[in-house]
């Protein structure tokens, strides 16, 4: 722990902060090195922010995803979608959401509001 914190700038950086981050996993919280984990973690954060940035879900991908995670069907989109010809022209990217099936679905299934306004990726057929 000899070595002095800075910012990270590279990707040389960048790899000696994760590997330290594997070191210290499972530090207490309150330690020194519960402390260096912490700043360790705000500081790859910050970089992987601004050199690997995240694109937003597509809203059918995130439509899917939250349908696997509650073990949902199809036929449980239809009262936040319509019927399911509706249902289907949406997950298979034949139509855009209107924005009240944006509301519906923000407000039944959790979704941010802000992944669901995003145009769909076209092209990307899903059975």
């Amino acid at each position: 722990m000899a070595n002095e914190l800075k910012p990270i700038r590279t990707e040389a950086d960048y790899e000696a902060a994760l590997a330290e981050v594997e070191r210290l996993w499972g530090a207490a919280g309150g330690t020194p090195e519960g402390d260096r984990l912490d700043i360790l973690a705000t500081l790859i954060d910050a970089y992987e922010a601004s050199h690997h940035p995240m694109d937003p879900p597509d809203p059918v991908e995130a439509i899917l995803f939250r349908m696997e995670q509650q073990g949902l069907s199809r036929k449980d989109l239809e009262s936040m979608i319509g019927p399911r010809n509706r249902v289907a022209d949406i997950l298979n990217r034949r139509r855009s959401l209107s924005i009240e099936m944006i509301r519906q679905l923000h407000d039944g299934l959790g979704i941010s509001a802000e992944v669901l306004i995003r145009p769909s990726r076209a092209g990307k057929e899903v059975a």
